[in-house]
C-alpha cells in the first residue's frame, strides 16, 4: 500500500499526477503536493508548495488542496506535462470572485515567465507577472518549512531534479533526466526518490532524455536511498514492467506511483 503511518510525521507527500508524456485514464500529468507543519513566527499551520503542474492537474489537485491556500510552485522543466496547467493556475488566481490574490512565488527555469505567458497566449510584458512571482532557481531556497534545492539534470530543454527537506526528512525527484551526475547528487540518501521510468530497457531508446526502470533502481541503489517509488510511466507502456526492472537491481522498497497515494515521512 503507498502509504507509510507513523509516528512524528514532519513530510506528507500527495501524488497529484504522474502520467508520463500526457495524462493517462487513471492520472493526470506530473503534480505532487507536500506539505508540513510550520511556525514563522505567526502562528502553526500547514504550509504546501506543489511540484509540477502538468496538463490536468490543477483539478485533481482541489481534491487534496485548496489552491489558494499554496506556498510556492515548484517548477523542474517547461515541457507541457510539467507545468501547463499553471495557465489554469492563473485565472483562478486572477478572477477568483474573493478577488485578486497574492504574488504566489514560483521557482522554475529562466524561461518560465515567458513560457507560461505563451501557453495563455499572453503578452510576455506582464503575462502572468501580477499572479506569479517568477523565480530563478539557483541557490537553495527555503519556503516556509521546506528547504529546497534544485540540481541540473539530462533532458533537451534546461532541467532540474529537486531535494526537498523538513527536519532530517528528505525527498528527491528525477524530473525528467537521462542517467547523469545530476540524478546522482539528487538521490544521494535521500528517504524518499521520485524517479521518472519513461523508457524501457531493451528498446532502442534516444540518449539524454529519460529513464529506464533499470535506471532507476540502479540510481537508487548507488545512492542509497530509504524507498524507490517510480513515476512518469507513459500510458503507451505497463508500468509493470518498469517496476520488474527496478527491483532486479534494487533491494530496497519500491513501488509504482498512483494518483492519490499518500507518503507521510
Amino acid at each position: 500500500m503507498s502509504r507509510d503511518q507513523g509516528t512524528g510525521t514532519s513530510l506528507r507527500l500527495t501524488v497529484v499526477g504522474c502520467s508520463g508524456s500526457y495524462p493517462g485514464p487513471d492520472s493526470p500529468a506530473s503534480c505532487y503536493l507536500l506539505e508540513a507543519e510550520h511556525d514563522d513566527g505567526t502562528g502553526p499551520r500547514t504550509w504546501r508548495v506543489v511540484l509540477d503542474l502538468g496538463n490536468g492537474a490543477l483539478g485533481a489537485l482541489q481534491r487534496y488542496a485548496d489552491p489558494l491556500a499554496i506556498d510556492a510552485v515548484l517548477l523542474s522543466h517547461l515541457h507541457a506535462d510539467h507545468c501547463l496547467d499553471m495557465c489554469g493556475y492563473h485565472v483562478l488566481r486572477r478572477y477568483h470572485p474573493s478577488g485578486p490574490q497574492p504574488l504566489l512565488p514560483v521557482h522554475g527555469p529562466a524561461e518560465t515567465a515567458d513560457r507560461l505567458a505563451r501557453g495563455y497566449d499572453l503578452d510576455p510584458d506582464p503575462g502572468m507577472r501580477e499572479e506569479f512571482d517568477f523565480r530563478i532557481w539557483g541557490e537553495p531556497v527555503r519556503i516556509g518549512p521546506f528547504h529546497v534545492e534544485a540540481i541540473p539534470v539530462d533532458h533537451p530543454v534546461d532541467a532540474f531534479g529537486v531535494r526537498i527537506t523538513v527536519g532530517g526528512v528528505t525527498i528527491g525527484y528525477s524530473g525528467d533526466t537521462a542517467p547523469c551526475a545530476g540524478l546522482d547528487a539528487v538521490a544521494d540518501g535521500v528517504d524518499l526518490l521520485l524517479a521518472e521510468a519513461s523508457f524501457r530497457s531493451g528498446d532502442d531508446n534516444p540518449p539524454h532524455i529519460h529513464l529506464t526502470g533499470t535506471d532507476c533502481g540502479e540510481a537508487a541503489a548507488r545512492a542509497g536511498v530509504g524507498r524507490l517509488v517510480l513515476t512518469h510511466v507513459p500510458p503507451w507502456f505497463d508500468p509493470a514492467d518498469a517496476l520488474a526492472e527496478a527491483v532486479a537491481v534494487f533491494d530496497g522498497p519500491t513501488e509504482l506511483a498512483v494518483a492519490g497515494a499518500v507518503y507521510e515521512l
